[in-house]
């Protein structure tokens, strides 16, 4: 459904030094500097996959999003979404796609929701059958029936959101990219999203390509994860093959009998946290089950749990592991 290969995005800008001697050299005798966003990047996304698309600030997703959807024309490389090309920017192919930025609107902030709906509706041309179907079925997803004829700038961040994604979706398309989409959400608002985001994959069968820096989003919602840092591509598969690759031990979480030290339970593995009666240790993760058995006839616990590091570290070892030492 998505394919690119070998996509970069280079960019040329003028460099300019402090002061008033930086500010006449920039005009007199300019220098530039090349900016790499997106540096031969090549996946591919199957239809109705729904992938996380994952990267530090300024690592060039919201870029590579840009040329995927054809707001960005690339430096070098070839990307093909759905068989179109998306530079030559066809009715047919913006019929297909819909791009959700949460930094940016595109609801019309002194006009009531419905408004922005119907001004949708003309542009895409979506029938009437279809688009009474849609409307009603994304209002009752993300439950809009009170917001609909309210003035935009009257609705907080989390019913903004919600109405974008319907306005976004209203001509159906089988291909979503949501680019930080719970950005700023509290938590309500932001399993609002979620919960909706997953049920409009399920009953589509629509390919979404999601980035957030969000890691509940990640879980949630995606199996599959491309990572990308400095515009290079540094992992594409599955969330636990990222675990596995990443952090090679386990978590043994404990609850200590009274009288057990801290001596006794670094006998199976190394000691992250000791504070009586609960203790973590860390052990390879091809041992933690003959490890746990261990420690539980030892007769030093009255109960354990095995679990990952939390994903927000997993991530951040990712980036950490992928990059050179200075």
């Amino acid at each position: 459904m998505i394919e690119a290969i070998e996509l970069s995005k280079h960019y040329r800008v003028k460099v300019r030094d402090a002061g008033v001697g930086g500010a006449l050299r920039a005009i007199v005798k300019p220098r530039y500097e090349d900016i790499i966003a997106v540096d031969r990047l090549t996946f591919s996304i199957d239809p109705g996959e729904v992938v996380a698309f994952l990267g530090p600030n300024g690592a060039g997703k919201t870029t590579t999003l840009k040329m995927i959807t054809g707001l960005l024309y690339p430096t070098s490389g070839k990307v093909k979404v759905a068989g179109f090309d998306p530079w030559m920017a066809s009715a047919a192919f913006k019929c297909r796609i819909a791009l959700v930025l949460g930094n940016k609107q595109q609801l019309l902030w002194d006009l009531p929701v419905e408004e922005t709906f119907r001004l949708n509706r003309a542009i895409y041309g979506v029938p009437d059958r279809l688009y009474d179907e849609q409307r009603s079925e994304l209002v009752e997803l993300l439950e809009l029936d009170e917001l609909l004829d309210r003035p935009v700038r009257q609705l907080s961040l989390g019913e903004r959101m919600k109405c974008e994604l319907a306005a976004a979706l209203l001509h159906r398309p089988g291909i979503v990219m949501l680019d930080e989409p719970t950005l700023g959400l509290d938590l309500i608002a932001q399993e609002s999203v979620r919960r909706f985001v997953r049920e409009y994959g399920i009953r589509h069968a629509a390919t979404i390509l999601l980035t957030s820096h969000y890691m509940a989003d990640v879980t949630a919602l995606a199996r599959r994860v491309i990572m990308i840092d400095r515009g290079r591509l540094i992992y594409d598969g599955s969330l636990e093959g990222l675990v596995a690759r990443t952090v090679p031990t386990k978590r043994i979480e404990l609850t200590l009998c009274a009288g057990t030290g801290e001596e006794q339970i670094a006998r199976f593995g190394d000691v992250r946290r000791f504070q009586p009666p609960h203790a973590v240790i860390e052990v390879p993760r091809d041992e933690a089950t003959k490890v746990s058995a261990r420690i539980l006839m030892s007769g030093i616990v009255s109960d354990l749990s095995i679990q990952d590091l939390p994903i927000d570290e997993v991530i951040r070892q990712a980036f950490s592991d992928a990059r050179p030492t200075e």
